[in-house]
């Protein structure tokens, strides 16, 4: 990653301790531009993906950019004490604005991020300056059919074996851990997180992001986060339109999604632009889960028209 020379410039890679508890954290550019805060997904994931492919080039665009595994996730490990509750991940981001000097920040919540940066908001707006929802499930039931829905064509048409498991999917009680885990084991299996015809400029990130001292993170998802999540918030079941709504009665909220990206259908997404505008949403072509990766320059755009410069 290139070295920017400026006096102006602050790089800050730590390990920030709450209470007792080490988290990875680190920033980039500017600290008196604009600042936004990346919430990775998961429950258990990463922002390895994000911080080695989009960080430093948004903070090139005049942002201060800051990543930080969250509880649990990648380079911040787990410990006695973690809960996994919407309460201790906003208490957790907290002292993020805390260590950083932050009054304010735009979030970017890329999948379940969006889940913690919606309720975050709502919680918190004084805090938020924008939301931004980044492939972020509104619905999880809803996401969850659409999985089960597209799969199922997808295997009817390749006349997969593997249509018999979306049978006995179906079959499952839908508010259980084992039924999200195997939609989107199934979703994975079907392509859902890969854009269909990747750019040269994805293929060069992906080449690019191989090679960073944190590959083994790329495909890593821890379990406690998961199974507590599971167990304290019933995450699975959560339909968040009614706090979306709260949450745009006070922050600009933004929406950013892949056109080829599996977990939503037309519904859902229907849904989403009816509460935070058409104006404010934008469906990226030739992008799927990922869209920072999949349409880079089509999402920093965005987000400069979205939320602008200092």
């Amino acid at each position: 990653m290139k070295t920017i020379l400026l006096t102006i410039f602050i790089f800050v890679a730590t390990q920030l301790t709450f209470g007792q508890h080490k988290f990875y954290s680190k920033a980039y550019g500017d600290s008196t531009n604009k600042a936004i805060i990346f919430l990775h997904g998961g429950p258990g994931y990463n922002a390895v993906s994000f911080e080695f492919s989009t960080a430093q080039k948004l903070a090139d665009n005049g942002f201060y950019v800051i990543v930080y595994d969250q509880r649990g996730c990648g380079r911040t490990k787990s410990d006695t004490n973690s809960k996994y509750t919407f309460k201790e991940a906003f208490e957790d981001l907290l002292n993020i604005y805390k260590k950083y000097n932050i009054k304010t920040a735009t979030l970017i919540g890329h999948s379940f991020g969006g889940t913690i940066g919606i309720l975050f908001s709502k919680s918190y707006p004084e805090k938020v300056d924008n939301l931004i929802l980044l492939s972020s499930p509104l619905s999880y039931q809803m996401t969850f059919k659409s999985i089960i829905s597209k799969c199922r064509k997808i295997y009817t048409e390749t006349k997969s074996s593997n249509l018999q498991y979306i049978e006995m999917i179906e079959k499952m009680d839908t508010a259980s851990l084992d039924y999200s885990s195997y939609c989107f084991t199934h979703a994975m299996s079907c392509g859902f997180y890969k854009a269909k015809n990747p750019t040269q400029e994805s293929k060069t990130i992906n080449d690019s992001l191989k090679k960073t001292n944190y590959v083994s993170y790329l495909s890593n998802m821890t379990k406690k986060p998961v199974s507590g999540y599971y167990k304290n918030e019933h995450y699975t079941t959560l339909n968040l339109s009614t706090d979306l709504n709260d949450v745009k009665k006070k922050s600009k909220v933004f929406g950013i999604y892949g056109q080829e990206d599996g977990l939503f259908d037309e519904l859902q997404l229907s849904l989403l632009k009816s509460i935070i505008g058409s104006d404010n949403y934008t469906l990226i072509e030739g992008s799927s889960h990922n869209v920072f990766i999949d349409q880079q320059k089509a999402f920093i755009d965005l987000v400069k028209k979205y939320i602008g410069k200092k």
